[in-house]
């Protein structure tokens, strides 16, 4: 009697990745106009305090960590699908809001709006794909989400570039804010974004809901029908099978306290730890003070904003080109060669300005940089965080890895001018270099390899369910 196999329906489950990665895109677009847009909006709002500044930057990072915070609560209660349509909504909003603003005040309220968009995007987007994606092809799918971020970064910065009007090395704040980029450019910059987020509202309606959550939330013949959907039938009743084990009896109303849970802590620290070391790797910095970063490089505007896209370019390759080292090369391994060589970059950059090589060795040094976090730290974080926490606890789980990393992305940008004005470029940099040199530290003597495994198998090996025989999950469990 021949054995069954599964069959994968691949056109289906690419459709329902790439509609929830859209998220991504939003996420990538909204985190990154602001700093293209940065010289010519706070002109038109007459901002000069480092402070003042740091706020308008930040302030969306309010919004990210409120998102995060709540979509625990929205993924276990409400599903994964309801809580990314709020997300494309409010997306929508803050788009539309941040446009037409009339004050700062009102400018800072419709960024925040949109944060909570980032928020509850960037801890669903990659749960749901990981939730519908096979084992063995479950890095790829994730990492898609990555993709679409950066094609939002990129995005953003060819929109920007677009719409910005040649500038006047020599332009002062008065010039910028009586020309039409100080007046009008900037608004379109943000307004942009209104397409795109219409576009993935009215695309979530034709994804299904995660099978895990239907499972969860005790729809299990609905989840068997997403999973025939996504497979055929020895491969939908495996996968629920497989499910319907781990969620255990009283699956459907679980308490905060068991993220307290011993079996359970050392996976919530690794997940918090990678969350916040991603941001303070000091990437991001570049993305959103990257005026003041090239200035002092000695860039003017007009070939900063050039420059911005560049780095929106790399970004774009080198994610393109991670995706399948996630699951040929695996999680760990990518994370070590990352933190380890910005590490050595960071080091070159605080070397360059602290003796004079400013200029082009500073741009190749920064691209160098966006590379390898592109290659590694960038995809591989979210990929480890959509994976590594139990099926019963993932939405909350989820949220407390998202919530970090909103926390440290908030402190990293809202101190970065006032590290930059008391250490210099010099210094800051030098300082990330450290933080990625402990990252190493952290990563070698942490975290697992987790390619290929499935969520459920996964969740065995991590609480202790079952262990290695080898220096990596290839030997350690079966993969289905």
């Amino acid at each position: 009697m021949a054995r069954a196999t599964n069959q994968l329906n691949m056109g289906y489950i690419w459709m329902m990745c790439l509609v929830a990665a859209c998220g991504g895109l939003l996420f990538g677009y909204d985190w990154v106009v602001i700093g293209g847009a940065k010289p010519f909006y706070e002109a038109y709002f007459s901002i000069t305090d480092p402070a003042q500044s740091g706020w308008a930057m930040s302030s969306a990072l309010v919004g990210c960590v409120f998102g995060a915070l709540i979509s625990g609560w929205c993924a276990d209660r409400l599903g994964r699908k309801r809580p990314l349509i709020l997300a494309a909504i409010l997306f929508a909003v803050s788009s539309w809001g941040t446009a037409i603003a009339g004050s700062f005040d009102e400018f800072v309220l419709y960024r925040i709006m949109g944060g909570v968009g980032i928020g509850l995007a960037s801890a669903l987007s990659p749960m749901y794909i990981a939730e519908v994606s096979p084992a063995d092809k479950r890095g790829k799918f994730v990492a898609v989400n990555q993709l679409t971020i950066v094609i939002g970064v990129l995005a953003a910065q060819l929109v920007n570039l677009l719409i910005a009007e040649p500038v006047e090395s020599s332009a002062t704040t008065a010039d910028l804010l009586q020309s039409w980029n100080g007046q009008t450019g900037w608004r379109w910059m943000f307004g942009a974004e209104l397409v795109p987020a219409l576009a993935f509202l009215v695309l979530m309606f034709f994804v299904p809901e995660s099978p895990r959550w239907l499972a969860k939330a005790g729809k299990v013949e609905k989840a068997r029908g997403v999973l025939q959907r996504i497979g055929n039938q020895h491969y939908a009743q495996t996968t629920l099978d497989d499910i319907l084990r781990t969620l255990g009896s009283d699956s459907q109303k679980v308490p905060v306290t068991e993220l307290l849970n011993p079996k359970v802590r050392p996976i919530i620290v690794i997940g918090i730890v990678l969350a916040m070391f991603q941001q303070w790797c000091g990437i991001n910095v570049i993305f959103n003070y990257a005026q003041e970063i090239f200035a002092s490089a000695g860039f003017d505007i007009n070939d900063t904003l050039k420059s911005i896209v560049a780095t929106g370019l790399i970004n774009l390759i080198f994610t393109i080109l991670a995706l399948p080292l996630v699951d040929k090369l695996g999680r760990r391994k990518l994370m070590l060669i990352g933190s380890l060589g910005l590490t050595i970059i960071y080091v070159l950059i605080a070397g360059a300005y602290a003796f004079g090589v400013l200029g082009l060795p500073v741009l190749l040094l920064v691209l160098a940089a966006i590379a390898i976090y592109a290659l590694t730290l960038a995809p591989v974080t979210w990929v480890l965080l959509s994976e590594i926490f139990p099926n019963r606890i993932r939405g909350m789980a989820m949220a407390v890895g998202t919530f970090s990393l909103w926390i440290a992305c908030f402190l990293l940008t809202y101190t970065f001018p006032l590290l930059n004005a008391g250490l210099g470029a010099s210094g800051s940099f030098l300082l990330y270099g450290v933080i990625c040199m402990a990252g190493f530290v952290f990563i070698r003597a942490r975290v697992p390899e987790t390619k290929g495994v499935t969520l459920e198998a996964l969740e065995d090996v991590l609480s202790g369910g079952e262990q290695s025989t080898s220096g990596n999950n290839e030997g350690m469990v079966e993969v289905k």
